[in-house]
């Protein structure tokens, strides 16, 4: 007579509850680092990475839509790990590689007082994790999830960028409120009137549309990861598309403001239209572009469908005549 088999043992996330217990551990030390430890000081002040980082979302580093990157991540995580369901854990030691790195660039971070660098080494160390417990398949679909944090990080010197869109968006908008009948003076960043209608407007770091392409970069990185039945290269250019129609929904954007200064009024033109012209009609139109754009590309649009084509073979025609 055999022995009975022992009862298998309870799975949590495809783990056993030992393994789950020390991918506890580990996560738990890694939230400790970052919300213990300090390894940013400025003014002789202490910050721990996570408070630095939600710091720096503010008005200053064009991150005021930071917080959100967080939110997003943890649903695209949600999305790939329901990709993964069912599949049993196939872990392996190589995954220990990237929580190395992670942690040498943890040190660096600390010796360099740089929360930054550490903020950057989370998603290396949250992708050696993964593949560490559940393997390398799962680690490249939540690679992608874990990577999409690294938005949320200001850049240093970026907003140096804003002076090439400030004459973009200042040039662009000058010829875009010409088609609509208002004359313009273009002196670098500044436009005034031609006719002296209005006062003039000078297009600053905050019109030069960085803050709104590094939103809608967020918003297209998304997308192109959500839209999973679009061939890589259509998904790519989603992503990198945010840049041209970021740039010009900006400058319509801008044009609009001159044109409203022209035909109705330059106080409310400069004041209510400038404060509130992004919100109810930049990103709309920049959402209908992403819309447009991912419709070309998947062929949903109702003129471009593609018609499916049955084709059947020879033989199988011969057959049903004969058996008529």
């Amino acid at each position: 007579m055999s022995a009975p088999e022992p009862p298998a043992p309870r799975l949590l996330f495809g783990l056993s509850r030992c393994a789950a217990a020390g991918a506890a551990v580990f996560l738990g030390l890694m939230l400790a680092y970052l919300c213990l430890l300090h390894p940013y000081n400025v003014l002789n002040v202490d910050y721990n990475a996570c408070a630095w980082l939600a710091r720096a979302w503010n008005h200053d580093n064009d991150l005021e839509h930071g917080w959100m990157v967080p939110l997003i991540s943890l649903y695209l995580l949600h999305h790939a790990c329901r990709s993964l369901k069912g599949q049993a854990a196939a872990g392996s030691l190589h995954g220990l590689w990237p929580v190395v790195l992670g942690a040498v660039l943890w040190l660096v971070a600390v010796r360099t007082h740089q929360a930054r660098v550490a903020i950057v080494a989370i998603p290396i160390v949250l992708s050696g994790f993964v593949w560490c417990y559940w393997g390398r398949r799962a680690m490249i679909r939540c690679a992608f999830p874990f990577f999409f944090l690294w938005l949320c990080v200001p850049l240093p010197g970026f907003q140096q960028a804003t002076v090439h869109l400030q004459l973009i968006a200042a040039k662009w908008a000058h010829l875009l409120a010409g088609l609509f009948g208002v004359e313009t003076v273009l002196e670098g960043t500044n436009v005034s009137s031609a006719s002296g209608n209005w006062d003039t407007f000078s297009i600053v770091g905050g019109c030069s549309g960085i803050r709104s392409l590094m939103a809608l970069l967020m918003i297209s990185a998304a997308w192109g990861y959500l839209a999973d039945k679009l061939a890589f290269w259509k998904r790519a250019l989603l992503v990198v598309s945010a840049l041209p129609i970021a740039v010009v929904g900006n400058a319509v954007r801008v044009a609009s403001v001159f044109i409203c200064a022209e035909y109705v009024s330059g106080a409310f033109a400069g004041k209510t239209w400038h404060d509130w012209s992004g919100l109810i009609f930049f990103f709309p139109a920049c959402l209908v572009m992403l819309t447009v754009l991912h419709g070309l590309l998947s062929g949903d649009i109702l003129f471009l469908k593609r018609r499916k084509v049955i084709i059947r073979r020879a033989a199988d025609t011969q057959d049903r005549k004969e058996d008529a």
